[in-house]
């Protein structure tokens, strides 16, 4: 009999860097890869500000290398607390809990609000590790529907009607991973009353909140009324420039008195894994309160860069996508004028003829299927030659 592997594990996936195994055998045979899979600027060139750095260094070299408080620096969280009330939710350092990363948080938010058998509504397509954190813990993810022909917009009605007794949260990701889109004001008021309505938590991820390329962010904390259970996450890896520093948050809407046994429950668990990196928090600290120039510069190179894939995308028959207004990824559509019976044989396909690497995009879900994503990071050189390959291996796969 073999050893024994834990069933909830099978059902784990993250297609983002699962993919990365097979540039890694094309490399292995001498080829370069050109990585249009990972959402990483600092990867790209895009490097951490010299006086978030200088923050991190003068904390180590001061000998402040010890164990955190388990629910964060202080003065951290004060920090946060600032950031996020702006945008209108009342929250006070006490709401505040410091992760290693949105994925601690998002781990540690899935085993505290639902047991196995228990439902999440997560958005289709979706960042891989909301289905497979739900998945990890016996959860069911239950993806509800972006409509693409809408520009990627939610269908509330579809939200609805897949809540059921047994559905615990409504996870939002805005801007939206893969697909870019900036919910309006709109859907994110109707989602706070969805929620009151049938009193389960709200749970939205604003990583990439500063990453806008047309128009205003709207966060759902302008929606946040004093009875919503409202939760939200963010980080420093994007908008920061943090990536390998592994550090985010979670918030809790302070004027709902119903969040404050699951603030306790998620503190336990913060607790059990003892704090995260203590110098990253310190250096976090300026992040938030020092210049702020890298993020306006960051978006002007990125609108540049996504606008001229774009360009380069208009040009492919067989491809169509919908505009990007926020995060760096553009997810477009593989049309059946192409020959390919799924978008993993398109990636692998591209990665083996032409050493591009992009994700499938059922990696992103159900309703991913039939798409890739890129990001739009590298340079215009770069993406330029990953763009001209592209269009080469299109028309090398359009049904004549």
């Amino acid at each position: 009999m073999p050893l024994h592997i834990a069933r909830n594990v099978k059902g784990v996936e993250y297609a983002i860097r699962d993919v990365i195994l097979y540039a890694r055998e094309y490399e292995s045979k001498g080829n370069q890869v050109i990585y249009l899979n990972i959402g990483d600027p600092v990867f790209y060139g895009f490097n951490t500000p010299k006086h978030v750095k200088d923050a991190l260094i003068k904390a180590v070299l001061e000998d402040k290398n010890y164990y955190a408080e388990s629910e964060g620096v202080k003065e951290l969280r004060e920090a946060i607390a600032e950031k996020e009330s702006a945008k209108g939710m009342s929250i006070d350092y006490t709401d505040v809990i410091v992760t290693n990363g949105v994925s601690e948080a998002l781990d540690m938010l899935v085993s505290s609000i639902a047991d196995e058998g228990d439902e999440v509504l997560v958005p289709g397509p979706c960042y891989p590790p909301y289905l497979s954190y739900a998945r990890v813990r016996g959860v069911k993810p239950i993806e509800y529907t972006s409509m693409e022909d809408k520009q990627w917009g939610i269908d509330l009605d579809d939200i609805r009607s897949k809540i059921s007794e047994r559905t615990r949260a409504i996870f939002i990701i805005n801007p939206n991973n893969p697909t870019g889109y900036v919910l309006d004001s709109k859907e994110l008021s109707a989602l706070v009353d969805i929620a009151i309505e049938h009193n389960i938590y709200l749970i939205c991820d604003e990583i990439y909140d500063r990453i806008v390329f047309d128009g205003e962010f709207t966060s759902i904390c302008k929606y946040a009324k004093s009875d919503a259970p409202l939760i939200l996450l963010n980080g420093f890896s994007k908008v920061y420039l943090m990536t390998g520093w592994r550090l985010g948050y979670i918030c809790f809407n302070s004027s709902c008195k119903e969040l404050k046994t699951l603030k306790a429950n998620v503190s336990k668990l913060a607790r059990l894994r003892l704090s995260a990196n203590t110098p990253a928090q310190i250096a976090a600290i300026e992040a938030l309160r020092g210049p702020q120039e890298h993020v306006y510069e960051m978006v002007k190179e990125l609108r540049l860069r996504r606008d001229y894939v774009m360009k380069r995308l208009d040009k492919m028959q067989g491809l169509s996508y919908v505009k990007p207004n926020g995060a760096f990824y553009i997810f477009p559509r593989i049309g059946e004028e192409l020959t390919f019976n799924s978008d993993l044989e398109f990636v692998l396909n591209l990665l083996r003829s032409k050493g591009v690497l992009a994700v499938q995009g059922s990696g992103f879900g159900r309703l991913g299927s039939g798409h890739f994503r890129l990001v739009f990071l590298p340079s215009i050189d770069t993406l330029e030659v990953a763009m001209d390959r592209m269009e080469e291996f299109i028309d090398e796969h359009v049904r004549r």
